[in-house]
């Protein structure tokens, strides 16, 4: 098993992603491993892809991205297998990957980490279609802090009856605060090496002040980090909600089409996330407005200003186990969020291998029956498409809150 050693503890943490990256590593000549910045993909990178013979260069060595820069041919042939960081550093590398992929394409020739969407870089001209697969390493799950190495129990919900769920929620893990949970987010070094929430705060203050000052450098020219940084807040207050470019230009005086650049740019570095609204036809999902979320939690907080979760970090939570589960497989479900015309609105819907999962997610310690209407308009909808309905609180008791709508503490399930 692939593991992050704990300098601190001496304590390992299994990462889910580890059996993808190696399965992928004997599959296919380059592989990608993208991810925000500090979620370990660096040390994933060098334990994961173990051998003779495979070298390791990181284009954060100002001599290794003068190469890639100047002689990209000659770096990509300083070892028949190599394992390349930061590569968003130097877009143009991958033209030389390429070429050298297409005269020999072995297995595990090139593993490829980069802190920012390659997919979605403006400045790449080539994505290594037909060469390589893309995994994305998110940050730390709940389980994989607690040493398990994996996300919630989302495949196991869709690998039982749904008569059989409450059996298997209720043989699951321990009680939790979910505020606590949120305050401690996923990244590795604040997560699980601070002890003390001011250690915690001035990590992601660096955090954020690197990302302001090198790494947005590297992905595109910005004429003020100042109105950037606000456009960050601005949108951290808005988790959970409808992404809304106009409200958000008038708030923090920026024109919408800078704000819209501003967006793709959070996204392609692997912040912001902006989830779908499902529909049945899979083209009208690209038109519908989408909701915002952040790829952390804790680094939400930080940048809002906040000290109290409320209930859509609850939310956030969720979708990144969510996100997780889904990076570490190669039939990846898709993950939207359900609204109808009169307001019924539906967290999140989890479509995977032609069924439909609706999560509803509520802060509530004593869910009642109304909380389940909008779960129930859903399965109203879809008939037997979808599975039983799942609404998360904050409480402990595992019932059935109304036909085909189970109610379950979150921490039973993530």
């Amino acid at each position: 098993m692939i593991i992050i050693h704990d300098v601190v503890e001496k304590r390992v943490l299994p990462r889910l992603l580890a059996t993808p990256l190696a399965r992928a590593l004997r599959s296919f000549p380059v592989v990608v491993l993208g991810g925000s910045r500090q979620t370990g993909k660096t040390t994933l990178a060098r334990i994961g892809s173990p051998g003779k013979g495979r070298l390791y260069r990181s284009l954060d060595d100002i001599d290794v991205l003068e190469r890639a820069q100047r002689a990209p041919e000659a770096l990509v042939r300083d070892a028949r297998r190599l394992t390349l960081d930061e590569v968003q550093r130097a877009p143009d590398l991958l033209l030389a990957v390429k070429r050298a992929v297409d005269e020999d394409r072995a297995p595990g020739r090139f593993l490829l980490t980069g802190s920012a969407n390659l997919l979605l870089m403006r400045r790449v001209r080539e994505t290594l279609a037909g060469r390589a697969v893309y995994l994305t390493l998110r940050p730390l799950t709940r389980l994989e802090l607690r040493g398990s190495g994996s996300a919630g129990g989302w495949s196991e919900l869709f690998g039982r009856r749904d008569g059989a769920w409450p059996e298997l929620l209720r043989a699951r893990h321990a009680p939790e605060d979910w505020r606590e949970v949120v305050r401690l987010g996923g990244y590795p070094t604040p997560a699980h090496r601070l002890r003390h929430a001011a250690e915690r705060a001035l990590w992601h203050a660096g955090y954020t002040q690197t990302y302001l000052e090198r790494d947005l450098r590297d992905l595109s020219s910005v004429d003020s980090l100042p109105a950037f940084r606000r456009l960050m807040r601005a949108a951290c207050l808005r988790i959970g909600n409808l992404v809304n470019q106009t409200e958000l230009g008038r708030d923090v005086g920026l024109p919408q089409p800078t704000v819209s650049r501003h967006l793709d740019l959070l996204e392609t570095s692997y912040l912001l996330v902006r989830l779908p609204a499902y529909g049945v036809n899979r083209t009208s999902r690209l038109i519908k407005t989408p909701k915002l979320y952040w790829s952390d939690t804790a680094l939400a907080l930080h940048l809002a200003g906040e000290d109290e979760p409320r209930g859509a970090h609850l939310e956030n939570l969720v979708l990144g186990d969510l996100l997780a589960w889904s990076a570490s497989l190669f039939d990846a479900p898709q993950l939207t969020y359900w609204r109808t015309a009169a307001g019924r609105e539906v967290d999140f819907v989890i479509e995977w291998r032609g069924r439909l999962l609706p999560v509803e997610v509520k802060t509530t310690t004593r869910p009642r029956t109304g909380d389940a209407a909008a779960l129930r308009a859903f399965r109203e909808e879809y008939g037997r498409r979808s599975r039983a309905g799942l609404l998360l609180h904050a409480g402990e008791e595992v019932s059935w809150l109304a036909n085909g709508v189970l109610a379950a503490p979150w921490w039973s399930v993530m």
